[in-house]
């Protein structure tokens, strides 16, 4: 796998979503990139040939992400922890935005409190104002539902 992305790609644009956070950094584990902060994993990415699989940990909007075609819970017991696995064709148009909101809400579930006020601060609002703009977001992206993918 290659290590560079594309920044215009699918992938390339949930990584460079990721790495805009405070204290974001990446990894490659086991041959595939994680995006971290406070040594904690909020996103696992992997992208071969047209396909693009990212796993992310919800715990809001769980539920509503496995109702989607291209979700599940994640392997390695991870899913009933809250991990959800998203695999699509980057070749067809993919719900960037529920993406986004879902790599938010991940990064909310892992990162530290101090890193949280940081990230709320820099976004010019309140944690509660942010975080309450990230769920909205992720239901009106998830009304949007892409047409479903072969796997």
């Amino acid at each position: 796998m290659t290590r560079s992305l594309d920044p215009k790609s699918l992938a390339g644009q949930l990584r460079a979503h990721a790495m805009g956070y405070p204290g974001a950094t990446e990894d490659f584990p086991w041959g595939e990139r994680a995006i971290k902060v406070n040594g904690k994993a909020f996103l696992f990415l992997r992208a071969e040939g047209n396909e693009v699989s990212f796993s992310v940990k919800l715990s809001g909007s769980h539920a509503d992400a496995l109702e989607h075609s291209f979700a599940e819970p994640t392997h390695y017991g991870l899913g009933k922890h809250g991990w959800v696995t998203s695999t699509v064709d980057a070749r067809r148009d993919a719900p960037i935005e529920l993406f986004r909101a879902w790599i938010d809400e991940s990064f909310r579930n892992v990162a530290p409190k101090r890193v949280l006020a940081q990230h709320d601060a820099s976004a010019g609002g309140n944690a509660e104002t942010v975080a309450n703009g990230a769920n909205a977001s992720a239901k009106r992206a998830a009304k949007k539902k892409p047409t479903r993918s072969k796997r």
